[in-house]
This record gives structure tokens, sequence and C-alpha cells, in this order.
């Protein structure tokens, strides 16, 4: 009888990674699908479908899609590891500064720099949001009465000092519409060989799967990873380098996405637990559900205009965000 009822557990524990994957290959086509531009399923099934339909799905829709599977799982593996290493469920690149810095990078490489090829700049992003991250890790070990409030809190405000530094120098050097462009997450504009940085994004974020093991055992605390013999600077500075690589990338190519990874990291760790080894993969697809369901929102919504999905996600996340906050017996740390 106990055989049966574990059995019945196990079963049920693969329900929910069954249906995240279901919902993100649904979601996937229907993003394929979406738009201005009319895709003639029939036609495109029984190879009849006219050279500009092709055309349209392999130049555009196809990457966007792709695109946002990519940056969805990216910037969700990306959260996940800040929490971990910073032992707080609230933290992740928005609420840190991370996000901010890379749009800082962005505009002195605009002001310094502005011929450097688009690999450059990611690079140039990514060590300032790197240094940053180093900051905001600095501050918080000097702040005396760790609540799992106040790190959050004092992640918003390094990132609004960043911010406003950011804006000064974007509107000394008339440079305040190309940073709107750049901070508004939007996927209209993706293209075939305008997205391919992702790439880069998702394999490191992809990299940190052989590392989990150690990402959870640095969450536990120094001490404790002290004690298992591993050397947790290395793996918090690990952490940190994966972290700013991908919001640099995500930042480059398609701009804030704003709670994705608090959200998704947050309600995946509630349903699956904290073992990144088993979660990571589930949690990332999750992100890409959650990122290709706003981006089709905010097709939809206004159709044939289109609300950028850093809205939307922003509108969605702060809501979720206020209910995990508000939820009793919430896990801060």
């Amino acid at each position: 009888m106990q055989s049966a009822v574990e059995s019945s557990g196990a079963g049920r524990g693969w329900l929910v990674p069954a249906g995240t994957v279901i919902a993100l290959v649904v979601l996937s086509l229907a993003s394929v699908l979406v738009g201005v531009g009319h895709v003639d399923v029939a036609a495109l099934l029984s190879g009849r479908a006219d050279p500009d339909t092709l055309r349209l799905l392999l130049v555009s829709r196809v990457p966007r899609t792709a695109a946002i599977i990519l940056s969805g799982m990216a910037i969700t593996i990306a959260a996940v590891i800040m929490q971990m290493l910073f032992r707080n469920r609230f933290v992740e690149p928005t609420t840190a500064g991370t996000v901010e810095a890379a749009s800082l990078g962005l505009v002195l490489v605009a002001i310094l720099a502005p011929g450097l090829p688009i690999l450059a700049r990611m690079a140039a992003a990514a060590s300032v949001a790197l240094v940053a991250t180093v900051l905001f890790l600095r501050l918080v070990e000097r702040i005396p009465a760790r609540s799992g409030l106040i790190v959050p809190l004092a992640g918003l405000m390094l990132g609004g000092v960043i911010q406003a530094v950011t804006v000064f120098l974007a509107l000394r050097f008339d440079l305040l519409q190309s940073l709107a462009t750049w901070t508004n997450g939007d996927f209209s504009g993706v293209l075939r060989g305008r997205y391919e940085l992702l790439w880069i994004g998702f394999a490191v974020a992809a990299g940190a799967y052989w590392v989990a093991d150690r990402f959870t055992v640095a969450g536990m605390g120094e001490s404790f990873a002290a004690n298992l013999g591993l050397d947790h600077r290395r793996i918090v500075a690990t952490g940190l380098v994966i972290v700013s690589l991908v919001t640099s990338a995500s930042v480059v190519t398609v701009g804030t996405i704003p709670f994705l990874g608090l959200i998704v990291a947050n309600v995946g760790s509630l349903v699956m637990g904290d073992n990144l080894r088993r979660t990571l993969p589930w949690i990332a697809v999750s992100g890409a559900a959650f990122l290709l369901a706003c981006d089709l929102a905010g097709r939809l919504i206004r159709h044939p205009y289109e609300i950028p999905v850093g809205t939307v996600a922003g509108v969605l996340g702060s809501a979720l965000f206020l209910m995990l906050l508000l939820r009793p017996g919430t896990r801060l740390g």
C-alpha cells in the first residue's frame, strides 16, 4: 500500500514539469503563428506556402520566438543563481542594480567608443554590471541587521543611483532616446541576424547547470561550503560572472524585462524545492513559457499594435511580486 502511494506521488511529481514543457511547446507554436502578417497553417503543412510566408517565418517569427525562449531561460537561471548566492528570494538582476549597470555600460560605450562591435559592447556592459553586482555584494555584507526585505531594498536604491547617473549622461550627450530604446524590453525588432548574441547568454547560463550543486551548497552559507571543502569565494565569483554576462546579453539585444526571474524563480522554488540540480531545467523552461505568454499578450491586447513585453511583464510581475511579498509564511532567505 505504501509503495503504491509513493509510486502515485512520484507520478504526480512529473505533472508540473510535463505541463510546463507542453505549455512551452503550445506557446512557441502560437508565437510563430500570431502576428500582423497572416500565416496559412494548412498551406504550410501541405507544403504549398507562398515564398512571402516562408520569408516571414524564417526572418521574423522563428527568430523572435527563439529570442524569447533564450532570454526567458537565461534570465531566470541568472535570477536563481543570484538568489542562492545572496540567500534572499527577492534578489535578481533588476533588484540588485545589475541591469541598470549594464545600461550604464552601454551609454559609456556610446559616448567613449561608439564604433565598437556588438560583442565588445556586450563585454563592456557585462564588465560594468559585474562591478555593480560585486559592489552590491559588499554592501549587503556590511548591512548589520540583514533583514530579508532590507537586502532587495538596498539593491533597488543602488539601482536607482546608477540609473540616475545613466540618465544624466544620456541627457548630457543627447542619448535619451537611445537609452529608452535599449532599456525597454521589446522583441518586435528581433530579426534573423540581430538576436544571435542571446545564444552566448544562454550557453553561459546553461553552463551553470554543471555546477548547480556548488551553487546549492554556497546558498547554505560560507561556513557550510568551507566545511565541505569548497572555495566559497570562487563559487560566488563564478555566479556573478554568469549573471553579468547573461544580463548584458539580454539588455544589449532586447532591453530590460523586469520581475521575470524573481517571479518564476520563486514560484518554481515553491513548487519544486531548492535543489538546483533537480529544479533548474524546469525553472528555466517556466521562465521561457512565462515570457512567451507575456509577449503573446502584448501582441493581442491592442492588435495589430504591440505592447512591449517589458511593460506586460512589469505589470504582471509587480502584481505577483506583491502577492508573494504579502503571502503568509513567505520565506525571504
